[in-house]
């Protein structure tokens, strides 16, 4: 169990928690109060994918960062929990941040044979960054989130509009189809899939463009929906 992606092991508990609503119509239950989150006996490990959404998110770019940053704000409490556990997991500073040395302590004193397989040195390699800048739980959960994993979510419309609004205050801005190509490494053939994703009236992200920034898209991906 333990070397299990227990992110998405999270969101499945949510996404099962929905459907069980839906099923039986009687209110949500808390899943910060499952037992898999609050059970001591039940210790969650450090989970590997919250590195590499870091280093992932270490090396977006701005535009990206205050995409996720808005992502995060639209989260609630019980949503957070899993975050807040692993956060917790790297023993944040007295100043309740954390920096790259919290990162390395918290792999060796949590790694498994399954992170020493997955080229987890090279994640740590590439969050250099967090040698000379740290970073506080509010960022964290910008940095560690999944937008995939919250894709899945029966609640994911309402997180993503609510994120939106975040986004239109704090890091929508003007931005071309040549730009917004070059922030998801595509080329001159996806331009006319990514024109639909900017307003006409102001020429920012629409709510469109907002989520599909989030999700990414390929270059084949977008060559399929060309032709």
């Amino acid at each position: 169990m333990s070397d299990l992606g227990f992110a998405t092991l999270y969101y499945l508990i949510m996404i099962l928690d929905g459907l069980f609503n839906f099923l039986t119509v009687k209110p949500t239950f808390s899943i910060a109060a499952h037992p898999w989150l609050r059970n001591d006996s039940r210790p969650i490990p450090l989970d590997i994918l919250i590195y590499k959404l870091v280093k992932s998110y270490l090396n977006a770019t701005p535009l990206k960062r205050a995409a996720l940053k808005a992502l995060s704000k639209a989260l609630t409490e019980d949503e957070l929990v899993y975050l807040r556990i692993q956060f917790k997991l790297l023993e944040p500073n007295k100043d309740g941040r954390v920096s790259l040395e919290n990162f390395k302590t918290a792999l060796v004193r949590n790694a498994t044979d399954a992170m020493r397989e997955s080229r987890v040195l090279d994640i740590i390699n590439a969050m250099e960054q967090l040698s000379y800048k740290k970073m506080d739980f509010e960022e964290f959960c910008a940095a560690a989130i999944s937008t995939h994993q919250l894709e899945a979510l029966d609640g994911w419309e309402q997180i993503a509009s609510t994120a939106f609004e975040h986004f239109e205050q704090e890091g929508n801005r003007v931005i071309s189809v040549e730009e917004l190509a070059r922030e998801l490494n595509l080329g001159p053939t996806a331009y006319s899939i990514l024109k639909d994703w900017i307003r006409n009236s102001d020429g920012k992200l629409s709510l469109l463009g907002y989520t599909k920034f989030l999700h990414g898209v390929t270059l084949r991906s977008s060559n399929t929906r060309h032709h």
